[in-house]
């Protein structure tokens, strides 16, 4: 029986940077929620989190905080490696999830949940790709719907980051960053991604040792589009989001930043973000409303299992292109009946 509680009990897994975050927002901005739960291999830090949160309990085991009382749904912001055995753990308990991506680092383990899912008989996950809920992508996604600039036959992505963090690596560029123009390549055109090349011109002289940054990455669909992602984790000055759909009938270009110009001391300009946090404050607002929304009322709505699992697909795929070059194939399973 679906629990439909009238402020919903959450446990956040995860105090890292997201999810302090996401204890933050909800405490803050969400309505229907509180958080009554965090969890932390270090139980100090989760103790420091819980602190802060009236009546939050620190735990250090996941499986212990959703069999508590007061817990109606989990965020797994934990690191992806931890993300699967938190899952299962949720369909243990049978409670709503929102799973940070990745859904997991890999597409056999993300087939294991997925069939893991399946096994309940009913949605239990919402992944958090959170441009789905950025204001110019669902403007963006609205217009391609309409039809009236015709079939989509390009779509050129930048994705740009001041540094990479300590400890990156080439195929962290794909897996961490370009996952993200997966996902959004599938939602935007309805297609899934169907092979997958990946290029590197020299580094740039800012990428740390060993960094192949940036990269060019070019997906095939099977609406017959191509996509383009530059990925540069070290560009120095910002962090940038863009994307910019050809259709047969016209174009049209989100991610610009520019919806404030100044004009002072003979210099034009504006601000650029710094990091995903603040670029995509508003979309991770309206994500984790929206999950909470329709986890009240026991549904699930938002990028499903299957969607993680697709994109780990195309991960596995990028990542072997980038380092066996050429073109490689999307290995997908056929798509399950719950996720049509």
């Amino acid at each position: 029986m679906t629990r439909r509680p009238h402020t919903l009990g959450v446990a956040v897994i995860g105090t890292g940077k997201m999810g302090a975050d996401h204890v933050r927002r909800i405490q803050e901005v969400t309505s229907g929620a509180r958080v009554t739960a965090v969890v932390d291999v270090d139980a100090e830090r989760a103790k420091a989190v819980a602190a802060r949160v009236d009546g939050c309990t620190a735990y250090t085991d996941p499986a212990a905080a959703m069999a508590a009382a007061d817990v109606d749904a989990v965020i797994v912001a934990s690191p992806g490696p931890a993300h699967e055995a938190a899952l299962l753990a949720a369909f243990e308990h049978d409670v709503p999830v929102l799973c940070e991506k990745p859904l997991t680092p890999d597409a056999a383990s993300a087939l294991r949940v997925l069939e893991a899912e399946q096994k309940l008989g009913h949605r239990r996950v919402q992944v958090g790709f959170m441009r789905r809920y950025d204001a110019e992508y669902m403007k963006l996604k609205s217009l391609l719907r309409t039809g009236q600039l015709g079939r989509p036959l390009m779509l050129h992505n930048r994705h740009r980051n001041v540094a990479s963090p300590p400890g990156w690596t080439s195929e962290m560029l794909i897996n961490d960053s370009v996952t993200h123009e997966m996902d959004v390549t599938r939602w935007l055109l309805g297609h899934e991604i169907t092979a997958v090349t990946a290029l590197a011109p020299t580094p740039s002289g800012n990428a740390p040792d060993g960094i192949r940054d940036p990269q060019f990455v070019v997906f095939e669909t099977d609406g017959g589009a191509i996509v383009d992602v530059e990925i540069f984790v070290n560009c120095g000055f910002g962090y940038q989001v863009q994307a910019e759909v050809v259709c047969e009938r016209g174009t049209a270009r989100v991610g610009d930043g520019h919806a404030m110009v100044t004009n002072a001391a003979g210099r034009w300009g504006g601000i650029i973000a710094q990091d995903y946090i603040e670029r995509f404050a508003d979309a991770y607002d309206r994500e984790v409303q929206a999950w909470v929304d329709a986890t009240r009322h026991g549904e699930a709505t938002g990028p499903s299992a299957w969607d993680g699992y697709a994109v780990a697909a195309v991960c596995e795929a990028a990542v072997r292109a980038l380092e066996e070059g050429g073109r490689v194939a999307v290995d997908l399973v056929d798509r399950p009946a719950l996720y049509a």
